[in-house]
C-alpha cells in the first residue's frame, strides 16, 4: 500500500503525545526534509512505544506502536542523530528482537 525505499531511525526520543505536524516538524529537524517514500522511526525515553511517520509523496501517514510488555531494542544515542535500517532490521525492531546484529549485508564480520 505504502512504498518504502528508505527506513531511517532517529537516536533521540520522542514524546509520544506529539502529533503528525510535531512529528513533521522533528523529522525535518533531525533528518533536514522529510523525502517521499522514507519512513523515519521515533521511541519514547523508556522504548516501549514507537511512532512512525513516511511521506509517501502526496501526504504523511503517522503510526504508533506499543509494546505490552519489554522495551524496543534502540540505539544507546550515543553513536549518530540517525540510523539507516534494512527491512529484516525493521521486522526485527518493531517486534521488539535486536535488530542491531542483522547487518546490512548479512555477512559474518566478527568471530
Amino acid at each position: 500500500m505504502i512504498r518504502i525505499d528508505a527506513i531511517w531511525l532517529a537516536t533521540e526520543p520522542l514524546d509520544m503525545r506529539a502529533g503528525a505536524d510535531t512529528t513533521l516538524a522533528r523529522v525535518v529537524k533531525v533528518f533536514g526534509a522529510a523525502r517521499p517514500h522514507h519512513a523515519y522511526l521515533f521511541a519514547n525515553k523508556r522504548a516501549t512505544r514507537m511512532k512512525v511517520l513516511v511521506y509517501d509523496g502526496f501526504g504523511i501517514w503517522l503510526a504508533a506502536r506499543r509494546l505490552n510488555k519489554g522495551r524496543f531494542a534502540w540505539t544507546d544515542g550515543t553513536a549518530a542523530m540517525t540510523v539507516a535500517l534494512n527491512v529484516e532490521q525493521l521486522g526485527a525492531l518493531v517486534t521488539g528482537l535486536p535488530w542491531q546484529t542483522l547487518a546490512q549485508d548479512h555477512a559474518i564480520t566478527v568471530v
